[in-house]
Formats: structure tokens, sequence, C-alpha cells
């Protein structure tokens, strides 16, 4: 025994149980490659970027001390026409930048830096400036002499040590900065090889997640297919059913209740004269027989609503030719009609479908639009059969959810006649709806 697509295996399961692997490989692969990135940062931020930044201040200090040094040789030439106090300025300024660089350099300097490297550049630095300001101050009593004397044996001495200290400082600099660099390929390396085995197993998920979805689908449109089928299959059935249903009750309601109430209305009539003109009983009998004729022409115009006579009779031109002008009487809308091209014969059911499709729309215009008028064109071209009801109301959006199911009645009509239609905006506003049927397809589908 067959069984039904309900009891088939959904594929709802398996996609969910590989999604779930998926998501597992991204949050452990995820994982792995956000302990990488943040080693990476570290090394950048708090190694690399610290490094260089200190090789800076470095620079700069070696540069102030390169500055002293050949301002010391200027001082000790003794052709030089200006006394040792002339460059007392200088030295200030370049001891406030030194002091600067310092202070910097000790906020960039590396962490494996030790106590005695960061004070010993500190402390030399203090004791320079202890022997330039003494020098000064024996030139400033003028003892150039003495002061000279000073800056050959102290000094110099002392900037060339300071020197060399920096150098040692930058050669640090650049080894940490190579060591890093080498931690960082090895870390590129690593998560390069990890990226690779990651996107070969997620590749792989992915190919063997998509053969099993292409398999699903393959199954669930086939499903699908033929239970569209069926329900178009049953949509035309439940049309056929309803429009005779309809056309049998307007029969019955025209041809077994009007001529009852017409007999009524005749046997009440010849009852009337048979009884005098001044008795009750014949304006009773008049009253009565008003009544008749009253609910015969209600029962006619039910019969009309129910399944127009004239449809089977005279066709779709005849019907919009009564239909629309009755519409006009009952609601108070203004419809412009106008029907264009040569007229060919149009099937009796393309026939009642397109009623049945312009009865909705106007129904729509009546009630959802809020519009007063509404323009119908009917177009025999060479290859279709055009239908267009337009609006200048509300609009779709206004009234979706109250016209949905008229809308859906009116797609499956067209669907069963092979046609299309669609709804627009025309440029004024509201709705435009249009019926186009194949001149050559106006069978339903199925017969």
């Amino acid at each position: 025994m067959a069984r039904s697509p309900a009891s088939q295996l959904s594929p709802t399961t398996g996609l969910l149980f590989g999604l779930l692997i998926t998501l597992a490989a991204v949050v452990a692969y995820s994982s792995y490659i956000t302990k990488q990135i943040d080693g990476l940062r570290k090394l950048q931020v708090e190694l690399i970027d610290r490094n260089r930044k200190d090789s800076l201040q470095l620079l700069r200090i070696q540069n102030d001390l390169n500055l002293l040094g050949l301002e010391m040789r200027d001082m000790l030439d003794t052709e030089q026409p200006y006394p040792l106090t002339a460059w007392s300025g200088q030295f200030l300024r370049v001891r406030a930048d030194l002091q600067d660089a310092l202070e910097a350099e000790e906020r960039f300097a590396v962490a494996n830096r030790t106590a005695e490297q960061r004070q010993y550049l500190i402390a030399a630095m203090r004791q320079f400036w202890d022997a330039a300001d003494r020098t000064f101050a024996l030139a400033e009593r003028g003892r150039e002499k003495d002061a000279r004397a000073e800056i050959r044996d102290s000094l110099q001495g002392r900037q060339v040590s300071m020197s060399a200290a920096v150098s040692r400082l930058l050669v640090e600099d650049n080894e940490n900065e190579q060591q890093a660099a080498a931690r960082i390929a090895e870390i590129y390396n690593g998560v390069e090889s990890q990226v690779y085995w990651f996107l070969s197993a997620t590749l792989l998920a992915i190919l063997l997640t998509s053969l099993y979805l292409i398999r699903s689908n393959r199954r669930i449109f086939a499903q699908i297919a033929t239970l569209s089928g069926q329900r178009s299959e049953l949509a035309q059935k439940l049309i056929a059913t309803q429009e005779s249903t309809l056309r049998n009750i307007s029969r019955e309601l025209h041809d077994e209740f009007g001529q009852v109430l017409t007999a009524i209305g005749s046997l009440l009539g010849r009852a009337g004269k048979q009884v005098p003109e001044d008795s009750p009983l014949r304006s009773d009998l008049q009253e009565v027989r008003e009544i008749a004729q009253s609910t015969l022409d209600n029962i006619r115009s039910l019969s009309q609503a129910l399944h127009p006579v004239i449809l089977d009779e005279s066709g779709l031109e005849s019907t919009l030719d009564w239909y629309l002008p009755t519409v006009e009487r009952q609601t108070g809308l203004g419809i412009h009609y106008e029907k264009s091209g040569a007229a060919f014969a149009v099937d009796g059911a393309v026939a009642i479908h397109a009623y049945r499709v312009l009865q909705e729309a106007l129904n729509n215009v009546v009630k959802h639009s809020g519009a007063h008028e509404a323009w119908v064109r009917l177009r025999f071209l060479a290859d279709r059969l055009e239908l267009e009801i337009e609006d200048h109301g509300k609009g779709m959006a206004a009234a979706a959810g109250q016209q949905g199911i008229g809308l859906v009645a009116m797609r499956e009509r067209a669907e069963l006649v092979g046609g299309t239609l669609e709804l627009s905006r025309p440029e004024a506003g509201g709705v435009l709806v249009r019926l186009k049927v194949p001149r050559d397809g106006q069978e339903p589908h199925g017969k």
C-alpha cells in the first residue's frame, strides 16, 4: 500500500542534525580563532606597538645625546669667540626634551626590560646633568679652563656611556621585534593550516547536506506537484459544482416559483373581477396580488443574480450590457463601460468565470475601496480576451485582509480557463484587476 505524503519521512530531522553539527564546528573553530587572534593582538599591541614607540623615544634620546656631543665639541674648541656660558640655553632646551623623552620611554618600555636597565639610564642622566651644572658654575666664575677639563674628564665620558646604553636598548628592541614577528608568523601558519582543515570539513558537510537536501526537495516537489494537481482538479470540481448548483437553483426559482406566483397573480386577478367594486374584499385581493407580483420580481432578480439566464442565451457581451446598469441602480456606483476589438464567440465556461471575476471585483469596489466610480473594459484582441476593472479608491493595502478569499477565488477561476489574473496600482491610485484568457485555450483544465 502506497504511503501518503504526510506519512513519508520528513527531511527536517536530518537537516536539523546537520545544522547542529555545523553550528558546533563553527563554535569550536570560532573559539580557536578567537584565542589565536587574542594572542596576535597581545603581541601586536602589547609588544610590537609598544616596542616601536619605545624605539622612537630611544632614537629621540640618542639624537639629543648626539646633539649634546656636538655642543661639547664646540665648547672645547678654544678658537670659539664665545664664553662657555653661551651654551647654557641650548643645554637647557636639550635637557627639557631629554626629560620628556625619558618619561615617554618609561611608559612604552617593553615588559621584559629589567629594573636595573630602567634605572641605569635615569641615574646616568642625573649624573650627567649634575656634572653639567658644575661645569657652567665654574664657567660663570671665570674658571673656563677648569670647566673645559670637567667637560673632557666627565661630561663627554658620561655622554658616550649613555649613547652606548641607548644603542643597547635599541638593539634589544629590534631583537624583541624579530622574535615577535617569528611568533606571529608561527601563529599565522598554524591558523592557515587549521583554516584549510576547517574549510575542507565544512565543504564536505555542505556537500553532504546539499545532496540530502536535493534528494529531499525532489521528493517534496514531486509531492507538491501531485497535491497541486489534485488541488486544481478539486477546485475545478468545486467551482463547476457551485455553478451547476447556482444554475439549477436559478432555474427552479425562475421556472417553478415564478410560474406559481404568476398563476397566483392571475387567479387573484380573476377573483377580483368577480367581487363588486365597492366590496372591501376587492381591495384586499388587489393588495395580495401586488404582494405576489413584488415577490415574483424579487425571485426573478435573485434568479438572475445566482445565474443570469442571458449568459447562456446571449453570451458575455449581452450579459455585461444588462449587468452593469443593474449594479449602477442597486449600488449607486458610476460605471464607465468600454468595449473594443472585433468580438468573437466566447466559450461558455470562459463567460461564466469572467462574469464571476467581474462580480467579485465590483463587489470589492463597492464594499472596500470607498470609490464612487469604476471603469470596466472588455477587449477582444487577436490572441486573447481581456477584462479590466479599475477603481481609484483606497487600494489593496487598506482591505487586503477583507478580500483575500475573493482574490483567491478569482485567481482559481482564471487558472481554470488557462488565463491569468493581474493586480496593479494605477497612477491615480486604487486597484486595477486584469483578467487575460487566451483565445485558443478557453476550455477549463482537465476537460
